[in-house]
């Protein structure tokens, strides 16, 4: 009954609905992939799967129309990074925010392109949004391990190891959704980015609980 509770509970936020959302689509996409690859069988069912991957897909790219200003306040709360102790933290930061940032104007267009409103080369402005994701990822990583003192508890330096983990398998399919010939592009079959998303989402969602948990514990004590 708690576990139903917290799940409630996680659904009637924004971030906890798009972290199921986002788990469900690559989940749908690992299976499907696989089905589709290893069982002619059951290809049929593989095909229908990657379908409703897709179009879980699309629901969160349409939701993410509204997360500019949400980013904008927390680009502009955070600045230049006065209160970071640690320089390369700091400059990196900044450049991280500065991509998620451009990353949703480019997202938006390409997604408007797609649905027929702009009359744009949609290929060019998802390579581009892309791209700032990719960025945002690789600067993400470079934070990693941690340098200050303040972040030498142990809890603290799981938490951003799982954070790497889950960026190195999201850096790894963006990169395969890059224009074809850059490094790997192209080249994973839909099991292998169903995968890679599924981890990445499930060490997403752990994190999510361990912070809620840590929470709780912090109100009760």
């Amino acid at each position: 009954m708690a576990s139903l509770s917290g799940l409630a509970s996680a659904l009637e936020s924004y971030r906890g609905r798009d972290r199921l959302i986002r788990t469900l689509g690559y989940c749908c996409q690992l299976v499907g992939g696989v089905l589709v690859e290893q069982c002619p069988a059951k290809s049929d069912m593989g095909t229908r799967l990657l379908a409703l991957s897709a179009q879980l897909s699309r629901c969160r790219t349409v939701l993410r129309l509204f997360d500019d200003l949400a980013m904008f306040a927390y680009t502009k709360q955070y600045g230049l990074g006065t209160e970071e102790e640690d320089l390369f933290v700091r400059w990196v930061s900044v450049l991280g925010n500065l991509a998620d940032q451009l990353y949703y104007p480019c997202e938006h267009v390409a997604w408007a392109a797609d649905a027929k409103i702009l009359r744009v080369d949609a290929a060019h402005w998802w390579a581009l949004s892309t791209a700032f994701w990719g960025l945002s990822l690789l600067l993400g990583i470079a934070r990693w391990p941690p340098r200050s003192k303040q972040r030498t508890l142990e809890a603290q330096i799981r938490l951003e190891t799982l954070t790497v983990l889950s960026n190195l398998a999201d850096l790894a399919n963006a990169v395969h959704w890059l224009p074809p010939g850059v490094l790997w592009a192209g080249c994973f079959p839909p099991w292998l980015v169903g995968l890679l998303g599924t981890v990445s989402s499930l060490l997403s969602v752990y994190q999510a609980v361990r912070a809620r948990d840590n929470q709780a514990d912090a109100a009760s004590s």
